[in-house]
């Protein structure tokens, strides 16, 4: 029986709502120094003691677990004890690694004791994230599996990145920028954290929630996880693949040129326009706001028309045009700032729209888990170098060089990916 042949058409509304808060704040979290992080600039105004490449080590911690195997391994583990169990344990973990974040951040550590906690902590909470973010996609494809389920999904995504612009547009409030020579001391700089772990705590509240209604909704053993495995000979044909090896390297150079990119915006967006930390906030946030509105609608052309290769060429093209700006337009015009972001918001909305329906169409479905998971594990490796990169760049650059020479990075990693997306147009993929 499908849920619109029952009395109670809104439950699988409400287990929505129970799910998305979880992802909000899940994204708030990991966004929640992006567009301050012009304040790791200088250690000597923090009283926290990080500088660019401490910050930049922090969040490449994100993608450590998933990178050394976490992400198959804890697939495999969703299949095989299902979202109740699974998603339980890792929604505790992403939630226990933001804690610890925390406690770094207030704790008054040495900076280098500090760091290595935060990093512990953001390893944890960065493995919590990615499994529970699988565990919600799957409970959403459960329960909707009557139903919109398209229209589902992509409202959950929605609300997922509004969590990344609430970060960006909150966090200069929280850490109002100081006068030159001011200290940033540990609860102030550890404000957008409580903030973040606030919402996840919500989040846990009403995951509970959702794990009580899925019980009574699907009273099985596993709840309806399937036992299929990962068969190694399954890995070895998927890695045959030309097309997918391309896709696993294009979502690698193009992520990163965003991901990587937002993580330091504040560190580049400030002082290449001149403008003040809360402007820059404004500047980043078009980002996902973009994508709430323009990936949807970019979906819908690139399923009537086709030409999915050409979508991502065009979506590369944008996103080094956007770093072009930000790399060699006039210094402190800060028009030149909001429009590369107006271009990487529309290349963010288009390539991803383009790029991950076209998977399914490369390999059998009998592996395509096993496909999805590679891309990520992948993607997660290019995330956490990029950002590491990044931070050393602009921790070592000669005075007032460093965001240049970011850019400089950021810049050759769009053209990876417009190569990319060129070779796979070649493969003839439409």
């Amino acid at each position: 029986m499908t849920f619109r042949k029952t009395p109670f058409r809104w439950l699988p509304w409400l287990a929505l709502a129970c799910l998305v808060v979880l992802m909000f704040g899940s994204y708030f979290f990991d966004d929640m120094f992006s567009s301050i992080s012009n304040i790791f600039s200088d250690p000597s105004r923090l009283q926290l003691g990080w500088d660019a490449a401490g910050y930049g080590l922090y969040t490449s911690g994100y993608s450590v677990l998933c990178v050394f195997g976490g992400l198959i391994v804890c697939g495999m583990l969703l299949d095989k004890w299902g979202v109740r169990i699974t998603g339980s344990i890792f929604v505790g973990m992403m939630t226990a690694g933001a804690a610890l974040v925390l406690w770094a951040l207030s704790s008054g550590l040495p900076p280098k004791a500090s760091l290595s906690v935060a990093y512990v902590g953001c390893m944890f909470f960065g493995l919590g994230s990615e499994i529970a973010g699988v565990a919600v996609t799957r409970s959403i494809a459960r329960w909707f599996k009557d139903g919109p389920i398209a229209f589902a999904m992509g409202l959950q995504l929605a609300i997922a990145r509004l969590g990344t612009a609430f970060a960006l547009v909150m966090a200069p409030r929280l850490v109002p920028e100081k006068t030159s020579g001011a200290i940033y001391t540990l609860p102030e700089t550890a404000r957008p954290a409580v903030m973040g772990l606030a919402l996840l705590f919500l989040g846990c509240i009403l995951w509970a929630v959702f794990v009580a209604l899925d019980a009574k909704r699907f009273p099985t053993g596993k709840d309806g996880a399937k036992s299929e495995e990962f068969h190694f000979s399954d890995v070895l044909k998927v890695l045959a693949n030309k097309r997918f090896i391309i896709i696993s390297l294009l979502c690698v150079f193009f992520y990163s040129s965003i991901i990587a990119f937002k993580k330091f915006a504040g560190a580049i967006l400030v002082p290449r326009f001149g403008v003040p930390a809360e402007a820059a906030s404004w500047m980043v946030s078009m980002l996902p706001f973009a994508t709430v509105v323009f990936a949807p609608l970019f979906g819908i052309l690139v399923d009537k028309f086709g030409h999915g290769t050409r979508w991502m060429m065009t979506g590369a093209v944008l996103a080094l045009t956007a770093h072009l700006l930000l790399a060699f337009a006039p210094a402190g015009v800060p028009f030149w700032g909001y429009l590369a972001m107006v271009f990487l918001g529309f290349g963010y909305s288009l390539v991803p729209a383009a790029m991950w329906p076209s998977v399914p169409r490369i390999v059998p479905d009998k592996v395509l888990g096993t496909a999805y998971s590679l891309i990520y594990w992948i993607q997660n490796l290019g995330l956490m170098l990029f950002k590491m990169l990044a931070g050393l760049i602009l921790g070592k650059a000669a005075a007032g060089n460093g965001p240049l020479h970011a850019e400089l990075m950021f810049v050759g990693i769009c053209v990876a990916a417009l190569v990319l997306s060129a070779m796979l147009h070649r493969t003839k993929l439409a």
